[in-house]
């Protein structure tokens, strides 16, 4: 990777000599010249930036419906959501960033455009603010510095010259139909007339823990107006709930980035099975299915939209196996779990249990039956007006009597089942549905009352995935069980008339597994 620092001259020590500071030593490496004559040619002869008229983008409607929404629930109050900073991966390396889920929600921006940037609503009289709300909404951002400056090559983490160019305050305008402001400015826009509502001031509230810079703004004002910081946590969590349960339905634009999602994450699935036989033996054979899949996720997203579980044999009974470090046994099940993001940060989250050999064993048939009959019993449930709580009870009841029908639950069904019971979770402990959307675990604020116990409507987008999991070192099985781990998962949208499964195109009954891997591996 390239040198990646300012230095104070070639050699990174300081100018005027003496101790070097700690902060200043990641410089040392550096071989960046700094006379002014260097400076004066490179802020010359650059063509001018190329002006282009901007479209108003599909997503900005949706987007300011949401933000509608938003004001409604708190008028007259200041709401604050940042996308967050740049993440350190390793010394002066950083992650790929990643907007916070609920501020791609509500300004419509996806991928990489805008570390340390913030939505602020700011409110208004009834009636005059955004489509007739509540609020006006401003977008601060640090936009790209000018050609003829230092920043263009000097600054490795925004100059264009290192990352590329990134959209200015007129285009997220023009394509987002957002007012858009330097970020300078934010400082003035967040703390301006703040203090206790009481007092006659304005209420801020904050998304917390998204951006620690700001974080500590609201705060230093809070303090300084008097603001009690107990109660704001209070108010501050009432928005993340907020914005978390606003995501429960999705619109029709959030619906087809979901399509989009599931679409390419069948695609990366059938990669893996055309490269499993290459992985076949190989001591880490698992990590050449995880690399199938992450390269369809960068083909035809953003990313993956959470670490891929590619676990072979008996780390298919580990939950969350993302490791990937295993071999892949022929005689043996792949758990692959796996989400291709989109460019709008919407992520799909699919598992198939596929036969490495390309066939089912007697006892992996069994098992893998089981769990499809499970899936099965929560589609027939799903329709508006049933509880999200009852998709889980309809999976799992059908679990339990196959595992007393094996012998393997040590008291009656009805105790199993029982409240006071249980014991088939042994071997399921997990939820049988989450929903899904902009985080894999998408909406995970919300109340339990509109979340577990809540009822679904059309527009809710979730996963239905039960599983059984026979660990190598459990006992309470038979042998032949023993280091068997398979879960069928897919992306379930709620229609008006029942469920709409959107990852039906991946083959799901033991059959047609077989049949889908003979045709992709020839």
């Amino acid at each position: 990777m390239s040198d990646s620092q300012t230095s104070q001259d070639q050699s990174g020590t300081p100018a005027q000599g003496g101790e070097q500071d700690l902060g200043d030593r990641v410089n040392n490496r550096s071989h960046r010249p700094t006379s002014q004559a260097f400076k004066t040619f490179m802020a010359s002869h650059w063509a001018p930036a190329e002006e282009v008229r901007h479209s108003r983008e599909e997503v900005a409607d949706y987007a300011a419906r949401r933000r509608r929404a938003v004001s409604e629930a708190f008028a007259g109050e200041r709401l604050v959501i940042p996308a967050g900073p740049l993440k350190v991966r390793s010394n002066d390396t950083d992650y790929r960033f990643r907007p916070h889920s609920a501020f791609a929600h509500l300004s419509g921006l996806g991928v990489d455009h805008e570390p340390d940037a913030v939505l602020v609503m700011e409110p208004v009289e009834e009636g005059e603010g955004d489509d007739g709300g509540h609020h006006e909404a401003t977008l601060y951002f640090k936009p790209m510095a000018g050609r003829d400056s230092e920043e263009f090559y000097a600054d490795a983490r925004h100059g264009e010259f290192w990352i590329g160019p990134r959209p200015g305050l007129q285009e997220f305008q023009q394509r987002l139909g957002l007012r858009t402001q330097h970020l300078n400015e934010l400082e003035i826009a967040v703390t301006k007339n703040a203090g206790a509502v009481e007092l006659g001031g304005t209420r801020i509230r904050l998304l917390r823990e998204v951006d620690l810079n700001v974080d500590a703004l609201v705060d230093t004002s809070r303090i300084n107006t008097g603001v009690d910081l107990e109660v704001s946590d209070r108010f501050d969590a009432e928005l993340s709930e907020v914005l978390s349960e606003l995501r429960l339905v999705k619109d029709d634009w959030e619906i087809e980035q979901m399509r989009h999602s599931v679409a390419a994450t069948a695609r990366g699935f059938e990669d893996v099975v055309r490269a499993l036989p290459s992985a076949v033996g190989h001591q880490r054979g698992e990590r050449i299915v995880e690399g199938a899949f992450f390269a369809r996720a960068r083909l035809e997203g953003n990313d993956l939209g959470y670490d891929t579980i590619a676990a072979s044999g008996n780390n298919a009974t580990v939950l969350h196996w993302i490791r990937n470090t295993g071999a892949i046994d022929p005689d043996e099940l792949l758990l692959l779990d796996a989400g291709v993001e989109a460019d709008s940060l919407y992520t799909a989250d699919i598992t198939r249990t596929i036969p490495v050999s390309g066939e089912f064993s007697p006892v992996q048939r069994r098992v893998y039956e089981a769990v499809l009959a499970a899936a099965d019993a929560a589609f027939a449930v799903v329709a508006p007006g049933v509880r999200f709580r009852q998709i889980h009870e309809a999976a799992v009841a059908v679990l339990a009597e196959h595992l007393k029908d094996w012998g393997l639950l040590p008291v009656s069904l009805e105790e199993a089942l029982s409240e006071e019971g249980q014991h088939h979770r042994r071997w399921m402990p997990h939820g049988t549905s989450h929903h899904l959307g902009l985080d894999v675990h998408d909406c995970a604020q919300a109340k339990r009352e509109l979340y577990l116990d809540g009822v679904l409507e059309p527009g809710m987008v979730f996963t239905i995935e039960p599983g059984l999991y026979f660990k190598k070192e459990d006992l309470a099985v038979p042998e032949e069980y023993r280091g068997i781990g398979v879960r069928i998962e897919d992306d379930v949208l709620v229609t008006s008339e029942g469920a709409e499964n959107l990852s039906a195109s991946l083959p799901r009954t033991a059959d047609d597994v077989e049949a889908w891997i003979r045709k992709l591996q020839g």
